[in-house]
């Protein structure tokens, strides 16, 4: 699972097992270790429940969940939808949420691409 912060928006891509996972499991988390001391982490996660929003975002310090709702989660999952997106109000503005299906890079080797979704536009022309 790759994590995207730039500004106010937040991004989860998520390869193909993962996605499998998340559906199976409830949930995928991963982490980032910025030192040797255990509060130094800041873990990700993305989740699915019943709810009635698509997607929305829980803090907690060191912690950060994407949940989205199982319907929206499981439609995406088995479609050739690219995301779910969303914006959530803070209060300081608007945090864009976005999780997306992790595409091959068109310009990286076979071993680099494994377990990503086919990339739409491979075999286009440019």
């Amino acid at each position: 699972m790759k994590l995207r912060i730039k500004g106010n928006s937040l991004r989860l891509r998520v390869s193909r097992s993962e996605v499998v996972r998340l559906i199976q499991d409830g949930h995928i988390e991963d982490a980032i270790h910025f030192a040797s001391h255990e509060e130094a982490t800041l873990t990700y996660a993305l989740a699915h429940a019943p709810s009635d929003r698509d997607i929305s975002v829980e803090y907690r310090p060191q912690r950060i969940t994407i949940w989205l709702s199982t319907n929206a989660a499981k439609q995406w999952s088995g479609s050739e939808q690219t995301g779910i997106y969303g914006e959530i109000d803070t209060g300081f503005g608007p945090l864009t949420l976005v999780v997306e299906k992790d595409f091959a890079c068109l310009d990286r080797s076979k071993a680099e691409n494994e377990d990503t979704f086919p990339n739409p536009k491979a075999g286009g022309t440019c």
